[in-house]
């Protein structure tokens, strides 16, 4: 043999040993180290998992009252495998069974139908589990409709019915906390998708709100049945079978007897302003703790009743919470509606005049208007209050005097050419409070409002400028009016500067300047306690279904707010003269709790969809009492009017029910806390024996 010819045999013998490693390699990762994964894989393509959801935990009020409770409910089921097998494959028992529960027939066949077995056209309704589960047909079945499928198996053959746990809001107190604590549902094919969720099809979860963010300690664990069966769908064998374990209770800092009183402050707020001619179209109202940032109450209006996800939702009623005709019930005007703070605004003024070098000692011009470039800018009913302190500039509400003092501020600054560095007092102080992000709050779908500064400009010239540069030709017809489009050709050629008047707006908490009910509220309680922003929170605890506290939920502090103790004590001094001689004087004046707070009356450029303008946004921002703070109290109502007139006595309406005002008497029997405050204990949770404390609840 030649050397050609035995280098020939040694790469053809290479080639071969090669190509056995790999056969050899490629069968022991496939029987080895991946047999498991395939095993499974083969074992679910014939297994079939019948899923029997856990009681889900508790979610209470800070004296263990239910506000979220599972409640026995009659369910009636069809099995599948039980109603193929007739000769007719159901047809009669589902027409029985429409007739039974008022149903169509169409409708229980949908149904009972698995999704892939129907057009993607017509699935709505369809079910997404097995034929061995047993399907539901309704979850609400009376008495006497269990009675009649269970004393006639003969004539129900397949259909059963039993006793199953229903998520409920009972509102024990008149309270309706539908935003705050959210709703469970069905897993869909998305939660199952996610890798991150150990979820069984059909189970229920949490969707929104408490329900959502805690649903890992509420859910439970499932019992699962796996079954085996053969290509012809079956049974061979049982797999697994586990009972279900009970989810775990959640104790919230949330007060029965005070949520309905806020509720229904907040209601008689948005009446009050519409009987004085005002849209009134929503509103929000918050209690905060200001020594650990515990929620206390949370409103929202519109709202809706909670227990409707549980009987699913008809069409009407999917279009109600969802249109604006209706108020948009749907939206948590507590932490995602975003308004112009107006006023309210002017606390962190003063905080940005003194970093910038005013002496809150001083006096200071209030002329009726302010000429600024050549707009006039005006005071409040275009009144001239003379020349004041700062003090009074906050309790009477002065507009010109931050006109002023924020328009010196921007000329400083470099006016529409600014130096660098560029100062921003009025900007960096408001980012100090908290404004622009989001206040952490344990709820999903928080907004972080909007804090306009000369970033924010350039990101929003950035995003729009071919739309004003192009605005005759992309704007609606109704908005190709002469000033809209001056507007425009404005903003194309130097939308990206911070105008002067822009500067001036936001010192009043105006123009571009949003906020969320929740961060004034955040706001006013750090001006509360000496300048801590805590981080907004509603749970308070975890327990074991037999009431072990496996969890607590400690206080966080979010920052500190950029004031001064002589800031602070300055403003505690204006903020309470605001309910002693200034604004909202004619509320406040002769009421027993000392009241600290400022109005807020937001003006809002556009119209309604009648074509009328929009009204003014009402605000009160507060905290009590003044001397030694505990609570801070915010409203607003959206085009509700005059804050004073509105907002302030609602929350007036709040801080009786808090300290038991009757007749501007305060009696401490009639308080909803004790004068040490909310209770720091956690309390035992007994669902089957829920009752309302002796105290009466207020509405």
């Amino acid at each position: 043999m030649n050397q050609r010819s035995r280098l020939s045999l040694v790469i053809t013998q290479t080639l071969v040993l090669s190509l056995m490693l790999a056969l050899f390699g490629r069968l022991f990762f496939l029987q080895v180290a991946s047999g498991l994964k395939y095993h499974n894989a083969a074992l679910s393509i014939q297994s079939r998992d019948i899923v029997n959801p856990a009681i889900r935990g508790v979610i209470t009020d800070s004296s263990g009252i239910p506000l979220a409770m599972d409640r026995p409910s009659m369910q009636i089921t069809v099995n599948r495998s039980a109603t193929d097998a007739l000769a007719d494959k159901g047809s009669l028992v589902f027409s029985r069974l429409a007739k039974l529960l008022a149903l169509k027939t169409s409708d229980v066949y949908t149904m009972t139908r698995l999704c892939g077995e129907l057009p993607v056209g017509q699935r709505t309704g369809c079910w997404n589990g097995t034929r061995q589960q047993p399907i539901p047909i309704t979850k609400f079945a009376t008495q006497d409709q269990a009675l009649k499928v269970l004393e006639n198996p003969t004539i129900f053959p397949g259909v059963d019915a039993a006793a199953i746990p229903i998520r409920s809001y009972p509102a024990l107190a008149g309270e309706n906390v539908a935003h705050v604590l959210g709703y469970t549902g069905v897993v869909t094919d998305a939660d199952l998708a996610n890798s991150n969720n150990r979820y069984y099809r059909n189970e229920i979860v949490g969707k929104s709100g408490l329900e959502f963010v805690y649903d890992k300690y509420l859910r439970g664990t499932p019992g699962v049945k796996t079954l085996i069966v053969d290509r012809k769908e079956a049974i061979t064998s049982v797999a697994q079978n586990t009972t279900s374990v009970p989810g775990n209770n959640l104790v919230t800092h949330l007060d029965v007897r005070l949520q309905s009183a806020t509720e229904a402050a907040l209601a008689s707020a948005v009446k009050r302003s519409r009987s004085m001619g005002y849209h009134a179209d929503s509103g929000a109202a918050i209690v905060m703790d200001v020594t650990n940032g515990a929620i206390l109450a949370m409103a929202s209006y519109p709202t809706y009743d909670p227990n409707i996800w549980q009987k699913g939702l008809t069409p009407a009623q999917a279009k109600d919470l969802f249109s604006t005709s209706t108020g948009v019930p749907a939206l948590s005007r507590a932490i995602q509606g975003e308004y112009a703070p107006a006023s309210t605004f002017k606390a962190i003024s003063i905080v940005a005049a003194k970093a910038a070098g005013y002496d809150l000692n001083a006096r200071y011009s209030c002329p009726a208007q302010l000429k600024v470039g050549n707009q006039l800018f005006r005071n409040f009913e275009t009144k001239s209050q003379g020349t004041i302190n700062m003090t009074e500039a906050i309790a009477v509400s002065c507009d010109t005097i931050w006109y002023q003092i924020a328009f010196d501020q921007w000329l400083k600054d470099g006016g529409l050419n600014p130096h660098s560095p560029v100062n921003d007092y009025f900007f960096t102080t408001a980012r100090g409070f908290g404004f622009g992000k989001k206040t952490g709050i344990d709820l999903p779908g928080e907004l972080a409002g909007r804090l306009p500064d000369r970033q924010w400009k350039q990101n929003y010239y950035d995003a729009n400028k071919a739309f004003f540069c192009d605005y005759t030709k992309r704007a609606r017809p109704s908005d190709l009016t002469p000033y809209l489009i001056a507007i425009a050709h404005e903003n194309c050629l130097d939308g990206n500067k911070l105008r002067a008047g822009d500067a001036v707006n936001f010192a009043i908490g105006q123009g571009d300047t949003l906020v969320t009910p929740l961060q004034l509220t955040q706001m006013y309680a750090a001006v509360a306690n000496g300048g801590t922003l805590w981080k907004p929170e509603i749970a308070k605890a975890v327990l074991t279904p037999e009431g072990k506290v496996i969890k607590t939920f400690e206080p966080v502090v979010s920052g500190k707010i950029p004031a001064t103790a002589s800031d602070i004590s300055f403003l505690h001094v204006a903020l309470r003269a605001v309910a002693t001689r200034g604004t909202a004087a004619g509320v406040f004046a002769s009421f027993p709790v000392e009241v600290a707070g400022k109005t807020g009356t937001g003006q809002v450029l556009g119209r309604n969809p009648n074509g009328s303008s929009k009204d003014d946004t009402s605000w009160f921002a507060s905290f009590a009492p003044a001397s030694a703070p505990r609570y801070a109290v915010v409203m607003m109502v959206s085009q509700g009017g005059f804050g004073a007139a509105v907002s302030a006595v609602g929350v007036k309406d709040i801080y009786s029910a808090l300290y038991g005002v009757v007749g501007n008497k305060i009696n401490p029997a009639k308080a909803i806390f004790p004068a040490s405050g909310p209770a720091t204990a956690i309390p035992r949770i007994d669902a089957k024996n829920a009752k309302l404390p002796d105290m009466a609840v207020k509405k």
